[in-house]
């Protein structure tokens, strides 16, 4: 089976968060299943480009990845890669497009149609509740009607990862051919404890008595740190050995409006929080073992593939909005819980004074993560509904 997917943004642009790590992992093991993968992609990564081979092939792990320059960049949108559409789209027998709101969505589901092969689109969440709203302006919904329905509407199926992304996209009235939910996966090795790094206290100025409240994810509007600021300052008056870790990329420079939080509620940089910058590898894998509980408090996660990474090393807390949280109450994996500043401080806090809780998070969350998103479970499962795509 000759699989080309599409998508805007692709390792090393981590710059673009989970997806960019669950999409290449599923292809790599998709790889492993037999399947012959191919990528088109760009060398975007937020405001600058990667530093990588362009218009040839550059193998990952068994996969074949295509970079192509961006000519627009606010549609993301790469010239060279419809000539290859054009040119290449034929040799394979299904498309699947990983974006949508950006020119791989057109260009992938325009040359499948013209060359008739079945294409998926995984919205990835873009296409849940509170996106959607924040992305009510005129253009986005003049774009929404007249382009990308009509690629919605084209597709073979549209693939959901998790049952609450799914209900939000129908109850948007967005168009539905078929669809299936298979949600992201993990390989359980490289999480909980393997790393032979330790997170560096010292390199950020955290003292080893500090108990750490780690929130890792892109800074965001999205990830709630309008509710976890103020939550923190509540956990700080009863816990002033607690200190807040933020570690992500600054997204679009949401880092101000997160120092505008910290200001309103006297929280000092350095002091109460400390921003760490984007972690990855065994730096990442370090801090989540380090850190006493992490948090994401989010508006809206269609699955939330950080909460996977820190639920076999720490205790996590998380919102009903996070698409991953039904799981976590099924198996007692972590906590959910409201979103509410209030609620949200009693839940840190009776982490932070009950140890144990953490080895109980853990225990459960290793054993969700073998039943549920093992990366072998997860890729048999896609190449199962490309198989039923293409025998229709």
């Amino acid at each position: 089976m000759k699989i080309l997917h599409i998508v805007p943004n692709y390792l090393p642009a981590y710059g673009y968060g989970g997806p960019i790590l669950s999409v290449h992992t599923l292809n790599k093991w998709l790889v492993k299943k037999g399947a012959d993968v191919t990528v088109y992609t760009t060398n975007i990564n937020g405001r600058e480009t990667l530093d990588v081979p362009l218009g040839q092939e550059v193998p990952m792990d068994g996969v074949k990845i295509f970079y192509f320059p961006v000519t627009f960049s606010p549609w993301q949108y790469s010239s060279a890669m419809g000539v290859a559409l054009n040119k290449n789209i034929g040799n394979f027998d299904l498309v699947h497009i990983t974006s949508v709101f950006l020119a791989a969505s057109t260009l992938g589901a325009c040359y499948a149609k013209k060359y008739k092969k079945p294409y998926i689109i995984s919205p990835r969440g873009s296409l849940m509740k509170e996106p959607l709203a924040r992305k009510s302006n005129f253009k986005k919904w003049l774009y929404l009607n007249l382009v990308e329905k009509k690629n919605l509407a084209g597709a073979a199926a549209i693939h959901f990862t998790a049952e609450a992304e799914k209900k939000e996209y129908l109850a948007a009235g967005l168009p539905l051919k078929s669809s299936f939910i298979i949600p992201n996966g993990i390989e359980l090795d490289e999480f909980g404890g393997k790393s032979a790094l330790k997170f560096s206290r010292e390199k950020f100025g955290i003292s080893p008595d500090r108990k750490i409240v780690l929130s890792l994810s892109r800074l965001n509007w999205k990830k709630g740190f309008d509710t976890l600021i103020p939550a923190f300052r509540r956990v700080l008056a009863e816990e002033p050995k607690a200190i807040l870790v933020i570690a992500g990329g600054n997204e679009d420079d949401y880092e101000k409006q997160i120092r505008g939080f910290m200001a309103k509620n006297d929280l000092k940089n350095g002091k109460d929080v400390v921003f760490t910058g984007m972690l990855m590898g065994d730096e990442k894998t370090a801090i989540f073992g380090e850190s006493s509980v992490f948090v994401l408090p989010s508006y809206s996660e269609n699955f939330g593939m950080a909460v996977v990474e820190g639920i076999v090393s720490t205790a996590v807390i998380i919102t009903p909005e996070v698409g991953i949280s039904p799981y976590v109450e099924k198996y007692g994996a972590g906590m959910v819980i409201e979103k509410d500043e209030k609620k949200f401080a009693e839940a840190i806090l009776k982490v932070l004074k009950n140890p144990d809780l953490k080895k109980q998070f853990k225990a459960k969350g290793r054993e969700m993560i073998q039943k549920e998103f093992s990366m072998d479970k997860v890729a048999e499962a896609m190449l199962a509904e490309y198989n039923k795509i293409l025998k229709k």
